[in-house]
């Protein structure tokens, strides 16, 4: 009966993220559900404390970066590079995709997928509009990039920060073992988009010749590398990273205040607290739900080496697990199976829950809400060309993604 319920109340947790009625966050459904799984002994009080004191490091650096991306998007920094690669297209929609999926993978790699999603795809349909180029390819590549070009850094996605802590991998490490898995996902959507959006390609745009251009905010971008490097060297003292984020977001956020561009209380607003909560809930959820069950199933399915077939079979298992609880649920669910044989298939795991979401909408809270902001703008995707799209990128992309992991595991060594 405490498995049933648990699975119950994770689905309607998932379900409440998905329609969010009325605009409540997510929190409203998740906390409760933590309370109820722990009430009823689903899991105890010690193992919820447990997980959230787990999770706590993780959801501190997820605020630090929300709040520094919101702060470099108030000093132009998104709308600065909008403009460059409007101005660079050349009157070419091919060129103007290409430019897109730079910034995307760029922005997501270093500002994680929700600054892509939630600052960059407003940017990326103005972009368009200016270069007079149909906005459905350009829109499509920040959802597909959100998840695809989200494997490189341990910054780039919730995900990628619970995969980091459970790798015992240093900053270094992690993106050096992910750079060619990155880079492989990103080759592999480019070259599925140019041909699957050749129509919208081939008609013609313009050249876009801006008279008063945004100016590039300087500091911002010195601020942005400086707070990178940081990352790098607290991970190589062995101090959480979140410490660096929040230097980066405190030093931009001050330099806000003393300008008047933003309020105490907006600055809190970025860094999304209730979202930060839900993290913590669903954490909690998503144990009782492992305890009940789901975890001895998985354990029983999860390959344990990291041979090429079945690392392969760790990131198919893993997608298949994201598009059918979302991959937050899905990688607090084999992350603690997956760790025991080593990074390799951590690694693994992470590729099947950042790639797999592209199949389906649910498979990521990131392309809910792209699905929200393009409905927002009456350019609300088809469910058949994104099940589509899905299919011809997601197994080519997951298969590509592994072998490249494969061959750096081999190369320099977990």
């Amino acid at each position: 009966m405490l498995e049933t319920v648990s699975v119950l109340l994770l689905l309607v947790v998932l379900a409440f993220a998905v329609v969010r009625p009325r605009g409540l966050p997510e929190a409203v459904a998740a906390v409760p559900a933590a309370a109820v799984v722990v009430a009823i002994g689903a899991v105890s009080p010690a193992d919820a404390w447990e997980q959230t004191r787990t999770l706590l490091p993780v959801v501190g650096f997820l605020a630090a970066v929300l709040a520094l991306a919101r702060l470099c998007d108030d000093d132009g920094l998104f709308a600065a590079a909008g403009d460059a690669v409007a101005r660079r297209c050349g009157g070419s929609p091919g060129r103007l995709l290409g430019g897109v999926f730079a910034v995307a993978a760029v922005v997501t790699a270093v500002l994680s997928l929700d600054a892509t999603v939630v600052l960059l795809t407003p940017v990326v349909f103005a972009t368009a509009a200016r270069a007079g180029a149909r906005a459905r390819p350009h829109a499509y590549a920040t959802a597909h990039l959100a998840n695809s070009a989200s494997l490189l850094l341990p910054v780039s996605n919730l995900t990628n920060l619970l995969a980091f802590a459970a790798s015992g991998l240093t900053f270094t490490r992690f993106a050096a073992l992910m750079a060619l898995p990155w880079l492989a996902a990103i080759a592999v959507e480019y070259a599925v988009f140019r041909r699957f959006f050749r129509a919208d390609l081939t008609d013609g745009a313009h050249a876009v010749r801006s008279p008063d251009p945004p100016a590039v905010p300087v500091f911002t971008l010195a601020v942005l590398a400086l707070t990178l490097g940081g990352f790098v060297v607290t991970s190589f003292a062995d101090v959480n990273p979140a410490w660096a984020a929040l230097a980066g977001a405190l030093v931009l956020g001050v330099r806000a205040l003393r300008r008047g561009r933003t309020t105490v209380p907006a600055l809190v607003r970025s860094a999304n607290p209730q979202f930060c909560l839900f993290v913590l809930a669903l954490g909690i959820v998503v144990k009782a739900v492992v305890a009940g069950g789901l975890g001895t199933a998985m354990g029983d399915l999860l390959p344990d080496g990291d041979s090429l077939p079945e690392l392969l079979a760790t990131a198919a298992l893993a997608a298949v697990l994201a598009n059918a609880i979302n991959n937050l649920p899905a990688v607090l669910a084999l992350l603690p199976l997956a760790a025991p044989a080593g990074p390799g298939p951590v690694l693994a795991v992470l590729i099947g829950v950042n790639l797999g979401p592209n199949l389906t909408y649910v498979g990521s809270l990131a392309t809910l809400l792209w699905r929200r902001l393009l409905r927002e703008r009456d350019a609300e995707p088809g469910l058949g060309e994104f099940t589509r799209l899905g299919l011809l990128t997601v197994p080519a992309t997951l298969a590509a993604s592994t072998v490249a992991l494969w061959a750096m595991l081999r190369a320099v060594g977990g």
